[in-house]
């Protein structure tokens, strides 16, 4: 009995073996051409990228580079505007003289003329790195209130107008009417460059008057509740002598047009 179950065991084996055979070696093959067909759809994906986070390119490169590049950028706008301006000089006609005469008058009070005058400067911050890391645990303050924001800037900037200021920078880039300053995460952007803090914010003007006008701003004021109460940073210092350079950026507008005395501006 035993050697005839053995046998009898022995066919079935034989016969799956047979039936089988010839379906596995194609299927094997399949898998083999799926595996390489999602390869290819995986590297034509990531065009050529290695998808493994840790070989992704450094941020703080990138905004390096980014910055690097920006700054050529407005190099090359400024060289050009100066060709612009020696061609324009260079024109025989009393109608392009007056013109031009007109454009180097407005140069200064909008900004595109270097100036130098008595001012102060004020550096804002964020909290101590300790303390922002511990705002990350349970039950602590919001890491939001530990830095410094676009409004924060903002307010400081429209204080120091208020109190009569003929020139300002931020980060040492010349503020000019359309300036935009653009809050993402804990940096901002300034003429299209990323900065981090401390933002340091310059003008040029009487500084008892600017010292008035920070200190009556109701903006600065809330500011500097969190300075008091999170260890932001806030300091002024005055100073005998500024000089500020030029704008030197695009002074060509994107959404604003030009009103005339019959036709007033739309913005």
């Amino acid at each position: 009995m035993t050697t005839g179950r053995n046998e009898s065991l022995a066919r079935w084996r034989d016969l799956l073996r047979f039936r089988f055979r010839g379906r596995w070696r194609p299927a094997a093959v399949a898998m083999f051409v799926f595996a390489g067909a999602l390869f290819v759809t995986t590297s034509v994906n990531s065009k050529g990228l290695d998808l493994r986070a840790a070989s992704i390119t450094d941020l703080d490169h990138v905004v390096r580079s980014e910055r690097i590049h920006a700054n050529d950028l407005q190099n090359r706008v400024a060289s050009l505007n100066g060709e612009v301006g020696r061609l324009t000089r260079l024109v025989d006609n009393a109608q392009v003289e007056e013109l031009q005469r007109q454009v180097d008058e407005l140069r200064e009070p909008a900004g595109f003329a270097p100036v130098r005058g008595p001012g102060l400067t004020v550096v804002l911050d964020d909290a101590p790195k300790n303390l922002i890391k511990a705002a990350y645990e349970p039950g602590g303050i919001t890491p939001d209130e530990l830095v410094v924001h676009q409004q924060d800037i903002q307010a400081v900037v429209n204080a120091l107008w208020a109190g009569g200021a003929e020139a300002m920078t931020i980060q040492g880039e010349r503020v000019i009417s359309t300036t935009g300053i653009k809050c993402v995460g804990n940096t901002v952007i300034l003429h299209g460059v990323n900065y981090s803090p401390p933002y340091r914010i310059s003008a040029i003007g009487s500084v008892s008057d600017l010292y008035a006008s920070l200190d009556n701003s109701v903006y600065v004021d809330a500011y500097k509740t969190f300075v008091d109460a999170y260890q932001l940073g806030y300091e002024v210092t005055p100073s005998i002598s500024l000089e500020f350079g030029g704008y030197t950026g695009t002074s060509a507008l994107k959404y604003a047009v030009p009103g005339t005395p019959d036709q007033p501006s739309r913005g």
